[in-house]
């Protein structure tokens, strides 16, 4: 019986490497999290006593408010809540709209006017810092203008992440993006989700690292502990993973809740330029993150990337076709089959087939704007 050749390549060594740092962590971290037990539904007894106040930042976000507000005036929630709604700097009607809301909802509805942002200060987290201060609650929950949230049991699931861990300080949630047609928003939605594979397992294994402020809960006293935005307060991103750095910093206690009627939803970018532009200010923070945090998310997109890259160089090796062959058709039916069922978990809906496609241009364009960042830092707000 013929034997097939032992491949001699180096670069066949690296794609078995990588492949094998893929592997744990899809079955460490990703699989174990997506196959977690749903939290308790909503209608499940629970710690909904605690009063919340609910902070909205926008700047020229009329349109979007119009159909937020709406929806966070109707969540089903026992105790009292509060909407702070930031209006910072607009120069449409966002003032006389929420000011109309606030005449008809005197106990509910609070407006913060930003007029200007003092010089080096990050125009969204000098905002945040003065609506957070006019809060009357004791527990913050945030969501962006542009974002709504997918049930009217957002705000009541929310807060129950901080009944985990025998008290939590701060609860990290789910934001997803609605489907639309075309590939670039199928793009979106995966990248989407291979980050929250990766934020929300690590944080449920003990490491979390970063959040998402479209659907973000803390304790004043979690603010208070971190010094509100003060380490990063000129760096124009980071209010939610630089956040989330300081707290675990702290010490402070994180939850995860990932159920889908305790999610958020926004448009996404409907152009290459907007989602560009909108990664990179994204991506901009990863500097400042821990080693260790920086390490662990390093070598999962490291691995990805050097195993593509290997796989070029062996492609124009036929003596390694063979085992190339063997090892991507195994690797890519055992991360599409956790991936997939991350898609479950999480309601975000993909096209199994599309997965193997998606993977190599979210690889490719993460190591373009890490290229992008490094060559130019200059970033601005909206």
């Amino acid at each position: 019986m013929l034997v097939p050749p032992v491949p001699a390549s180096p670069f066949f060594w690296l794609l078995l490497a990588c492949v094998l740092v893929q592997l744990f962590y899809a079955a460490y971290f990703f699989w174990p999290f997506a196959r977690r037990a749903p939290e308790a539904p909503a209608d499940a007894p629970g710690p909904d006593t605690e009063p919340v106040s609910i902070v909205v930042c926008a700047r020229n976000e009329l349109d979007n408010l119009r159909r937020l507000l709406p929806l966070l005036l109707k969540q089903d929630y026992p105790a009292a809540f509060e909407i702070v709604l930031i209006d910072d700097r607009s120069h449409d009607d966002t003032y006389l709209y929420a000011q109309q809301l606030a005449q008809y909802y005197p106990t509910t509805v609070r407006l913060v006017t930003i007029d200007r942002t003092p010089d080096g200060f990050a125009p969204k987290k000098y905002a945040l810092t003065l609506g957070i201060k006019a809060t009357r609650y004791a527990r913050l929950l945030f969501i962006d203008a542009d974002c709504i949230p997918a049930t009217n049991q957002w705000l009541r699931l929310m807060q129950r992440g901080f009944a985990q861990k025998d008290g939590a300080d701060l609860v990290l949630g789910f934001s997803g993006y609605t489907e639309a047609p075309g590939f670039l928003n199928k793009l979106i939605r995966y990248e989407t989700l291979l980050t929250a594979a990766q934020y929300l397992s690590f944080a449920w294994r003990g490491w979390p690292y970063m959040g998402v402020g479209r659907n973000l809960a803390y304790t004043r006293a979690c603010f208070t502990a971190t010094k509100g935005f003060a380490s990063h307060i000129r760096q124009l991103s980071g209010d939610d993973d630089l956040l989330v750095q300081d707290a675990v910093r702290q010490h402070q206690r994180v939850a995860v809740v990932a159920d889908p009627s305790a999610h958020t939803l926004s448009e996404p970018a409907e152009t290459w330029s907007a989602w560009w532009r909108q990664k990179r200010r994204h991506l901009s923070a990863g500097r400042a993150y821990r080693l260790a945090d920086r390490l662990r998310v390093g070598t999962f997109v490291m691995a990805n990337m050097l195993f593509y890259l290997a796989t070029v160089v062996l492609v124009f090796s036929p003596n390694n076709w063979v085992p190339l062959a063997v090892v991507w058709v195994l690797r890519t039916l055992f991360v599409s089959a956790v991936y997939a069922r991350l898609s479950q978990r999480l309601a975000q809906p993909v096209i199994v087939g599309l997965l193997p496609v998606l993977d190599v241009v979210y690889f490719i364009q993460y190591l373009a704007l890490g290229i992008s960042l490094f060559l130019n830092r200059t970033l601005r707000w909206k």
